[in-house]
């Protein structure tokens, strides 16, 4: 009888007594997540990717010394591989932060300097300008109100950086 007045007492102070051992009432149900519809690109890999300039390359040989002098001016562009249309903004942000900086939707190259590059005997040297740029993969992904994530398209892109240069190889013929 003392108990069950205990526990009335306690029932009419508005609290309730814990057993020990025991899990609270509400322990086994999870409340529902929710979360605000976003859209993002998430960059899956990267990898240095050389864009060559448009144009002509420059051989030269076989053997000896292959020597390159050129002024003239083009524009290196992006090029965007996708399974659905994705924002190439998008792409270009989440790129520069998880890539490279240097990342740029084009780059203006002048061509104005000099380069010389020694070639093996019997091999003929090849010069081209470009851009040192990635070869980048992507997803385009939304999260969902039940905080899961879709992926909506995926993808590749040649991206092109601020990096210019003169590439160089060799051929048997």
């Amino acid at each position: 009888m003392r108990k069950r007045a205990l526990l009335a007492a306690l029932v009419m102070a508005g609290t309730v007594p814990v057993v020990a051992g025991a899990a609270p009432a509400s322990a086994g149900v999870t409340p529902k997540r929710s979360c605000p519809v976003t859209y993002g690109v998430l960059i899956t890999s990267h990898k240095p990717y050389r864009l060559p300039a448009k144009g002509q390359y420059f051989k030269d040989g076989p053997g000896g010394t292959i020597k390159v002098s050129v002024t003239q001016a083009s524009t290196i562009t992006y090029s965007l591989s996708a399974s659905l249309e994705v924002s190439a903004n998008y792409l270009f942000a989440s790129a520069k932060a998880s890539v490279s900086g240097s990342i740029t939707k084009s780059v203006a190259v002048t061509r104005g300097h000099e380069y010389s590059h020694d070639v093996h005997s019997r091999k003929y040297g090849n010069m081209q300008y470009g851009s040192n740029g990635f070869l980048v993969g992507w997803q385009s992904n939304r999260t969902n109100p039940n905080c899961r994530n879709t992926v909506l398209a995926t993808g590749t892109a040649k991206l092109p950086a601020s990096s210019v240069g003169w590439h160089f190889w060799e051929t048997s013929s």
